[in-house]
């Protein structure tokens, strides 16, 4: 038994030796690589910490660009608008000194609720009660299917005038299609054609004629007019062509011009898109080959013959200017050539004469 007991010892003894040996070597094992590690988190540390320093010094350099270049941006977007707003003021500014140096009053433009069948008829009725002032009547012709405006010049002669168009400042352009020329534009407070339909309806009353005033003003202001005694125009179908009575003035009849070839009465109504001028294949104006009058005046509407002296809704002039597609009335002449128009204005209104058309 003790022989036994000894035996068993002996293994026991050796696994507590290698036990202890295991342990002093990861002893030794372990104060090596900790003393390193430690080295190594130290620097691993640093490097972190530089590379995050780096990262916000770089993320606040590129955001300072960044705000930079957007309040560059905005400065731009201001500096923009405050040139418009200067350009703006100058405008109106330029606006207002032009309408002081023509000492416009201003006419009662709310239209007054009057119903007549033109401005004439409204002279008459309301005019035989009370005085009736220039400004919008709303007026309803005989044959026209609704009711519409007018400007009404209720001064100019004993009043009664129906005013057709009028030009003054060139704000409005005329270079219009059929469509826009058969309804009419602009505004009747200020530069406006009447529209063919309308001017239809109001010469086209039964027992009835009407006149045409022409008043020209030049560029130097001076003033000559046109008048004729009888104006009427036909109905859509045969183009609106004009039909006009005597001529009186000191502005030359341009209308009718010097040649037979000029004379414009009788006349269809053209436009760019519908062409009635008469130039077939094509007119000779001052040498040039000219295939549409209305192209030929930038657009515009007229009653063109080959193109004719007369064309009162051409394109409207800047002062000095001469254009070629201006507002003409050609008979109207100073030094042997055709006063410069600034502005002009086509007004009608009843004759009582005893014939009718």
């Amino acid at each position: 038994g003790t022989r036994n007991v000894g035996a068993v010892e002996e293994p026991l003894k050796a696994e507590e030796k290698n036990k202890s040996a295991d342990i002093s070597k990861q002893k030794e094992q372990c104060l090596v690589p900790c003393d390193v590690q430690a080295k190594i988190l130290r620097g691993e540390k640093h490097y972190m910490c530089r590379n995050l320093q780096n990262s916000l010094v770089e993320y606040a350099r590129s955001t300072k660009k960044m705000l930079r270049n957007m309040m560059d941006d905005q400065q731009s977007s201001l500096d923009y608008l405050s040139n418009q707003v200067n350009e703006l003021m100058n405008r109106l500014l330029l606006l207002n000194a032009e309408v002081l140096r023509k000492h416009l009053d201003p006419l009662p433009y709310k239209a007054v609720q009057s119903h007549g069948l033109d401005c004439t008829d409204i002279k008459d009725t309301v005019g035989s009660v009370s005085k009736t002032p220039t400004g919008l009547y709303i007026i309803h012709p005989e044959a026209s299917n609704y009711p519409f405006e007018v400007l009404c010049d209720m001064d100019f002669q004993g009043g009664g005038w129906t005013v057709v168009q009028k030009r003054t400042d060139g704000i409005i352009p005329f270079q219009r299609t059929w469509s826009e020329y058969l309804d009419g534009f602009g505004d009747l407070s200020g530069e406006f054609w009447l529209g063919l339909k309308k001017i239809f309806h109001i010469v086209n009353q039964k027992a009835t004629t009407f006149s045409l005033y022409v008043d020209l003003e030049s560029e130097n202001d001076k003033h000559a007019y046109a008048s004729y005694d009888g104006f009427w125009i036909e109905d859509e179908a045969c183009s609106f062509k004009i039909h006009l009575g005597r001529y009186s003035g000191n502005a030359g009849d341009a209308f009718r011009g010097y040649r037979k070839e000029d004379n414009q009465n009788s006349m269809p109504f053209s436009t760019f898109d519908v062409d009635n001028d008469g130039c077939r294949p094509m007119c000779t104006i001052k040498e040039q080959p000219v295939k549409s009058c209305s192209n030929f005046s930038d657009n515009t509407g007229w009653w063109f013959n080959q193109c004719g002296l007369a064309n009162l809704n051409g394109v409207h002039r800047y002062t000095g200017r001469f254009l070629a597609t201006g507002i003409h009335w050609d008979t109207w002449t100073m030094n042997n050539k055709p006063v410069k128009i600034k502005s002009v204005s086509m007004k009608i209104r009843r004759t009582y004469n005893p014939y009718f058309h």
